[in-house]
């Protein structure tokens, strides 16, 4: 069962037929009562809370962009078969209320997959038994051991390592999952080797954390495939914590939920440069994210070049938000106007007057139309300041799935402007 999936194939399909067979059974034919006065009674009441549900999608999950019909239309099969279950709970016998029970729960099932199809989050069950688990990644070691491997002078390991690190929140107080480092095979030909390194920041989605560019994003074979091609040569990649929980929205900005901009900004940099013997040059830097994360990558680089020159944006959006304007004034500056004009990407620019070394890459789905239109706007204004962009269009959906190869498809171009 580990490797079924959950966004496609027999398995969703059938999850969906069992609940809508047992709602069928749940419903019934039973009297004329039930039939004329309540079933009508019970499909309305329906209809109407999942309306109500739908204009709060944004503040009740999170997530801004237009959920697909089909979510909606599951999570109003699952509360009609708990409102069957209290309409015609005396008309109905133990194995029929079984089956409103068992409806409830497979079409809130099918509901909650479709929100995951639709972000691409949970591929398998088994990525949902090792997040809900908090199974460690494997091949994860430690500092110790990396710090005590002796040079390979000439010799070239066949891939990097991968290891778990507790970044001290110094400057920014920020409260922050354990992180990640990449460290490629040349960094372990010794310290010379070590100090040419570039290093990039990566960033993932508003309801995720720093393992989701590994096991989601698989960063960490697109790294060592390229340094198969380069005589061990990569990048360092930091799989930072960005928000320090599931339900904690920062868009990468200092503000009500904790000091994540200086954590990115100020601790990670300060943390990697020591213990991990690298540059400190910001041409050598750079930040890639998807979703929320391509929101900041875009975002950090152009108000803080002095610490990164270079972005890949995936599907990120115009500016950071945690919902419509209102609750994004009120939710993330705490009313505060100023405060969002120092971190609106189109604004930073324009007061920041020409750049100089910063290059950036926008990648977006074809279906993302809003994401399209957004990126071209941020991509021309980019433009009008010196910072060299391209925008790549691509087939796909604002999903894990497409984020991956899109990373992927961009790397050789990232690597190239980190030198």
């Amino acid at each position: 069962m580990q490797t079924v999936s959950l966004l496609k194939g027999w398995f969703p399909l059938v999850v969906a037929l069992l609940a809508a067979g047992m709602l069928l059974l749940a419903v019934g034919w039973r009297d004329q009562t039930w039939r004329l006065r309540r079933v009508p009674v019970v499909a309305v009441v329906a209809v109407i809370v999942t309306l109500l549900l739908s204009s709060n999608s944004a503040s009740l999950l999170g997530i801004t962009d237009p959920l697909p019909a089909n979510v909606w239309i599951w999570a109003g099969c699952a509360i009609g078969a708990l409102l069957v279950l209290a309409v015609g709970w005396r008309s109905a016998g133990w194995w029929r209320r079984g089956a409103a029970v068992a409806a409830a729960l497979l079409a809130a099932f099918v509901c909650a997959n479709g929100v995951n199809q639709f972000v691409g989050y949970y591929p398998t069950i088994g990525a949902v038994w090792d997040d809900w688990t908090h199974t460690p990644l494997p091949g994860v070691t430690s500092i110790s051991s990396v710090k005590h491997h002796p040079p390979t002078d000439g010799n070239i390991l066949p891939e990097g390592k991968l290891v778990g690190v507790t970044i001290p929140s110094t400057h920014s107080g920020f409260k922050h999952r354990q992180e990640l480092v990449y460290l490629p095979p040349t960094w372990f030909r010794g310290p010379a080797f070590r100090r040419t390194l570039p290093v990039v920041e990566l960033v993932g989605g508003e309801r995720g954390g720093p393992p989701d560019w590994v096991r989601l994003g698989n960063a960490v074979q697109t790294a060592n495939s390229y340094a198969a091609r380069h005589n061990g040569y990569a990048p360092i990649l930091v799989f930072v914590d960005a928000t320090g929980g599931f339900s904690n929205d920062t868009e990468c900005v200092n503000g009500r939920h904790g000091q994540a901009e200086d954590h990115l900004v100020r601790d990670v940099p300060e943390y990697i440069v020591k213990t991990f013997d690298t540059t400190a040059d910001p041409n050598r830097w750079g930040v890639a994210g998807f979703s929320m994360g391509g929101t900041c990558a875009l975002g950090l680089v152009v108000e803080h070049p002095d610490v990164f020159r270079h972005f890949v944006d995936i599907s990120g959006d115009l500016t950071p938000n945690s919902g419509n304007a209102e609750q994004t004034l009120a939710d993330l500056y705490g009313g505060s106007t100023k405060d969002r004009a120092l971190h609106d990407p189109q604004t930073v620019m324009r007061v920041h007057g020409p750049y100089t070394g910063v290059s950036g890459l926008f990648l977006v789905s074809k279906h993302e139309t809003i994401h399209i239109r957004e990126a071209g706007d941020l991509s021309r204004a980019a433009a009008k300041v010196g910072i060299k962009t391209q925008l790549i269009v691509s087939p796909g959906t604002h999903v894990w799935q497409f984020a991956a190869p899109a990373f992927a498809q961009a790397f050789p171009w990232f690597v190239s402007q980190l030198k």
